[in-house]
């Protein structure tokens, strides 16, 4: 059993679908000629792959091939549920224990490098429909200020290629009221007329970096400081509160998990887009203090927020438990109570562990105490009726 998890958040999308989406399917039609649709993602993030196109009375299967690599995969158990509950998911795995199949799209939690490659849905007769060429990128994470926050990134220019960060527009502040922080991600690009015609559409000049659509004499010849960006700038925004309307509540989850293991908490809804934060009680926990690997010099944060807007403890302590809050789109959306219990492992006592002898002492006075009050009653008692049988002869 793995020594991480990542909990909290479920999806119950179902495999089969319904009635009036049936429709898109039979009015798509699959491409005579496959090609590779080209999605790049941040690593640690949840994605999704839909099927956009399937003859009718067809079960889908998905295959993968990694990238620079001839084997292919499958990707199903010929149901489509695989997956049923991702807080068995580890932190990092295989990619066959991180994924599922909703609605023919294919889900895969927490992605990494390694899950770069080829995917294409097809059918257990080895037809292809559609295909994906997905590009993970590792992302270099840099805090801005006020100085910086206007200086762009420099792109590579060479005669054959040019390489360029392409950036998303910032989010939403993460937090509303307090201060708070705004992301953006940059993803590695290249601009070259020499992309591969399988993996590129009708006049598109532009891939991403891990992209199969590069020959390979690009790959060798572009810089090492090219690569993916989140940035961080921090902000302030006030709430905004509708009249004559009630507060929303948010969910209310109680999780408990062993000491001295890593976990891995999700905030229910996020979206790799979407801007996501997290309090401990009252306090915030700020992306630009948690950063894991900025300083080699120093070891990593215990406490960290990934790429993928998920709460990472590497591993969890007794004092981690407490109320914890994630936000989105800079409202809270859900509560939730972490109790961290130590655990006894293989070869360990319940005698040998460090709080027994407190336990012991705390269990004896309460003891006492009780003992004590029983017999301050029983006192009480013999008192009131020695009392009483001599009020009855004085009469």
């Amino acid at each position: 059993v793995s020594r991480t998890h990542r909990c909290i958040l479920l999806w119950t999308w179902d495999s089969k679908a319904p009635g009036d989406k049936q429709d898109v399917f039979a009015s798509t039609a699959c491409p005579a000629f496959l090609t590779f649709t080209n999605a790049a993602y941040l690593a640690g993030v949840t994605v999704e792959l839909p099927c956009y196109c399937k003859p009718q009375e067809v079960s889908v299967v998905w295959f993968f091939q990694k990238r620079g690599s001839t084997d292919t995969r499958v990707l199903s158990d010929h149901q489509g549920n695989r997956l049923l509950d991702t807080s068995h998911i580890p932190q990092s795995s295989d990619l066959h224990s991180r994924f599922t199949i909703r609605l023919f799209s294919l889900l895969i939690f927490r992605v990494g490098p390694a899950d770069s490659g080829l995917y294409i849905c097809g059918s257990t007769n080895g037809d292809f429909f559609f295909g994906y060429d997905l590009d993970v990128q590792e992302a270099q994470t840099v805090t801005l200020t006020q100085r910086s926050a206007g200086e762009a990134v420099e792109p590579l220019l060479t005669y054959l290629y040019q390489v360029f960060t392409s950036f998303q527009p910032w989010s939403v502040c993460d937090r509303c009221g307090v201060p708070g922080e705004q992301v953006r991600v940059g993803l590695c690009y290249v601009r070259s007329r020499f992309l591969h015609v399988r993996y590129r559409q009708p006049n598109q000049t532009a891939a991403s970096c891990g992209s199969g659509a590069l020959p390979r004499a690009f790959q060798t010849q572009m810089s090492s400081r090219t690569g993916a960006r989140l940035e961080i700038k921090s902000c302030q925004v006030t709430c905004e509160f509708v009249s004559d309307s009630l507060p929303v509540p948010v969910p209310v989850l109680f999780l408990n998990h062993p000491a001295d293991r890593d976990l891995v908490l999700e905030c229910p809804g996020a979206r790799p887009n979407t801007a996501v934060a997290w309090d401990h009680g009252s306090k915030p926990i700020y992306r630009s203090e948690h950063l894991p690997g900025g300083n080699s010099s120093t070891p990593p944060p215990r406490l960290w927020i990934d790429t993928g807007h998920h709460l990472v403890f590497q591993p969890t302590k007794a004092q981690d438990s407490g109320v914890y809050y994630c936000w989105l789109e800079g409202h809270r959306a859900a509560e939730i109570h972490l109790l961290v219990y130590s655990h006894l492992g293989r070869g360990q006592s319940l005698l040998s562990h460090p709080d027994f002898p407190a336990a012991v002492q705390t269990v004896l006075k309460s003891y006492a105490a009780m003992t004590a009050l029983f017999c301050l009653l029983l006192f009480c008692r013999a008192g009131i009726k020695h009392l009483t049988e001599d009020a009855t002869h004085s009469d």
